[in-house]
């Protein structure tokens, strides 16, 4: 498969007539692989919590746009911002288990890559920073 402009532009149209102003697109073989990887479109002002996936590190790579992971302690304070950019200084960045992490998108049209070693596992209310 070619991740291609033609990629991008849909999924991007799609992630800007969703209410939560992001879409994703399954890069797996199969129901059976137990990764995750898939293309994640999102928009400014798409709603993404602060937290942490205990289990698995995720590498995040921005195909397309600016974002932002602002990284934080157990207390809530940021201790981290890191500014990722299609075509920058840093373009991707490995997020280690148990990292308390959220995203701020900076540009529309933003597509990012997003991989971890595990299935998708819904996050649950302890993996929430509140």
């Amino acid at each position: 498969m070619r991740i291609d402009r033609n990629l991008l532009d849909s999924l991007t149209g799609q992630a800007k007539a969703s209410p939560r102003l992001r879409a994703s697109y399954d890069l797996r073989n199969s129901a059976e692989d137990r990764s995750q990887r898939m293309l994640n479109a999102i928009e400014p002002g798409s709603p993404v919590p602060v937290h942490r996936h205990q289990e698995t590190s995720e590498t995040v790579v921005v195909l397309r746009g600016h974002l932002r992971e602002i990284f934080y302690d157990d207390l809530k304070h940021v201790d981290e911002i890191v500014d990722l950019k299609a075509g920058g200084p840093i373009v991707a960045l490995n997020i280690p288990a148990g990292r308390w992490h959220g995203v701020e998108v900076m540009e529309s049209g933003t597509v990012i890559l997003e991989m971890k070693d595990r299935a998708y596992e819904p996050l649950q209310d302890c993996d929430i920073l509140k």
